[in-house]
């Protein structure tokens, strides 16, 4: 069932504000959790914090001290959801588990977007990042293997599969080539801007977390590998952020921002199977009611617009449901793994002109393939166990990634 927010009426709370008691939640247990459960709270985090940012930046280029004073409010709320979401996970939760559920997220979450979305060009975008964090999953999941002798299949519930995707060395484009033509919101409909938004706020969360943990892991081998795909995380926010409509307002974007925040936790309250965790998506929800009702009166009084000239149609559409996506990623990774960036397009990586800023800048940033932590933690681990850690339903569908005793470090190069 679909809802128009628009038209709901918040609840009054009691309280605006959450107490100390309210902020330190009853962790999930790591052995009992559904993945899908800890997908919902990583991407409910990533919000908040996307949200609170947003809200910074607007208060440091608004001169109007009433309208600051009403986005300080709602950040305060905001920064307490945001806490109280993160403090869900578990202190015996490893950061290299944690992490697992985020690749899962970007994973699952991206192959949902790319098959729902009506944009053949954010599709595209969609479909070129989600093999990219669909090979890191795979690394982290070696990794993880090796250094704790956990198996990342438990942990996605085998809903995922791990195998190699683009690989990571091959990933690190120059930076202009992750620039994108952005999409105009005036004529994209709500879901396409839905999906912008949350995937926006999905990879800004993973690059932060992968920033901020590279230098606490216990070993140099895996405080690399952070650093490294952490840098490709920074490129996924340039490629989703980029398509983002330039021409928005801060006020038409504190709207989009406040509906995209009642969509998504009426969807994550709709999917949650944990009692526990959905209780809190539903008091969010009605947090964000509020918000979203503010954010409406301050576009109609200092924009004098309606909402409906943000959001044409308010009635939520299609709501995220998480589920498999194994066969959509093995279509994607036989038709299009060769693919890499170029100017404001995809294009297969051999067509691409020799003196293309691509090659100049991976024999910059990578040289000798022994310099790159992606490809030497595959090597240690298929030196240590005869070949890599994989959980594949079938045969990998790219011939040149089916051989378990080496990493293949030309594909996409």
């Amino acid at each position: 069932m679909s809802i128009n927010p628009f038209d709901e009426k918040p609840l009054r709370t009691k309280h605006d504000f959450l107490d100390w008691k309210k902020l330190a939640p009853k962790p999930y247990n790591k052995f009992e959790v559904d993945p899908y459960t800890k997908v919902r709270i990583i991407l409910a985090n990533g919000a908040e914090y996307e949200a609170v940012w947003f809200s910074h930046q607007f208060h440091r280029h608004c001169p109007d001290n009433d309208v600051r004073r009403q986005l300080a409010v709602a950040r305060r709320q905001e920064q307490q959801q945001q806490k109280r979401i993160s403090a869900l996970k578990p202190i015996n939760e490893s950061v290299l588990e944690n992490t697992i559920a985020y690749e899962q997220l970007a994973v699952d979450l991206t192959a949902i977007f790319a098959q729902r979305e009506s944009d053949k060009y954010v599709k595209k975008a969609m479909d070129f990042a989600l093999l990219e964090d669909f090979d890191h999953l795979y690394r982290y999941a070696d990794l993880l293997e090796m250094d704790k002798g956990i198996l990342a299949e438990r942990l996605v519930g085998k809903y995922t599969e791990i195998m190699p995707g683009r690989p990571t060395i091959a990933e690190h484009r120059y930076p202009a080539d992750d620039v994108k033509r952005y999409v105009n919101f005036g004529k994209a409909s709500s879901l396409t801007k839905l999906d912008i938004n949350i995937l926006t706020a999905a990879e800004q969360q993973t690059m932060n977390y992968y920033m901020n943990q590279a230098g606490f892991y216990h070993n140099k081998l895996g405080r690399q590998l952070f650093t490294e795909i952490g840098m490709i995380e920074e490129q996924h926010v340039t490629l989703y952020g980029g398509l983002k409509d330039t021409n928005c307002t801060w006020f038409e974007e504190l709207l989009m921002h406040e509906y995209t925040e009642c969509y998504l936790y009426y969807s994550l309250m709709q999917d949650e199977t944990d009692r526990y965790v959905k209780k809190i998506w539903e008091q969010h929800f009605n947090m964000e009611l509020h918000h979203l009702h503010t954010a409406r009166d301050l576009l109609a009084k200092y924009e004098n617009k309606v909402w409906q000239q943000v959001i044409p149609e308010g009635k939520f559409p299609e709501l995220l449901c998480f589920h498999e996506n194994v066969e959509y990623i093995r279509k994607v990774l036989a038709e299009t793994v060769e693919n890499t960036g170029h100017g404001e397009d995809y294009v297969d990586v051999e067509c691409m002109p020799k003196d293309a800023n691509f090659f100049r800048y991976q024999t910059e940033v990578n040289g000798p393939d022994s310099n790159v932590a992606s490809h030497n933690v595959i090597e240690k681990y298929i030196d240590d166990n005869g070949k890599d850690y994989r959980f594949e339903t079938e045969v990998h569908p790219i011939a040149e990634l089916q051989d378990r005793k080496v990493d293949n470090t030309t594909i996409c190069r």
